[in-house]
């Protein structure tokens, strides 16, 4: 039975590797994968790149024109992304504001029942969690971690700073080109 399983998995292993070698292959020789880094930034980077294909650019990168609809782009991407951050945490709220409660009465008349009041002490990090989720869907936790992100940006630039420094043209090149021989070696 773990045979059966193994060749599956084993098959299915290949087919991914073929699918990636072709998309290595196919990919425009200025365009880039940012695989290591997160799914966000990865498909902001697939759809500018698509957005500078269809916009006529043949090197892959865009031309100072197209520059702008790029970045507003970016910015409406963000700000969805942001609002269902918030949608998200109110959402959360509701389900997470009626456990609270019931919780709370239900520990407290357990406390005042058995005149035991350690059952008032989950009550102390639920209340916590319901604070913060309250802020952040309906109060002003978003507005203070954004200032507090300018301040960062304004007086703490040293630890922004990216290892190995800034990312080039020539070095995803060089990646793109040992995963290439990576891939046509197997």
């Amino acid at each position: 039975m773990g045979f059966i399983f193994s060749k599956s998995m084993n098959e299915n292993m290949k087919r991914q590797q073929e699918f990636m070698l072709m998309n290595t292959r196919l990919q425009a020789p200025g365009s880039f994968t940012l695989a290591p880094y997160s799914s966000l930034i990865f498909c902001l980077g697939i759809l500018v790149f698509l957005i500078c294909i269809l916009a006529g650019s043949s090197h892959g990168l865009c031309p100072s024109g197209k520059l702008e609809r790029q970045l507003i782009m970016q910015n409406e991407m963000r700000e969805r992304q942001m609002a269902m951050q918030i949608a998200w945490s109110r959402e959360f709220l509701k389900y997470f504001g009626t456990f609270f409660g019931i919780a709370s009465v239900a520990l407290t008349a357990g406390a005042i029942k058995r005149k035991k009041p350690a059952f008032f002490l989950p009550i102390i990090p639920l209340g916590f969690v319901f604070t913060y989720q309250y802020d952040l869907g309906y109060g002003t936790l978003l507005q203070r971690m954004k200032g507090e992100a300018e301040n960062i940006l304004e007086t703490e630039t040293s630890k922004l700073q990216l290892p190995k420094g800034m990312i080039t043209f020539e070095g995803l090149e060089k990646a793109r080109r040992e995963q290439s021989k990576f891939f046509i070696d197997k």
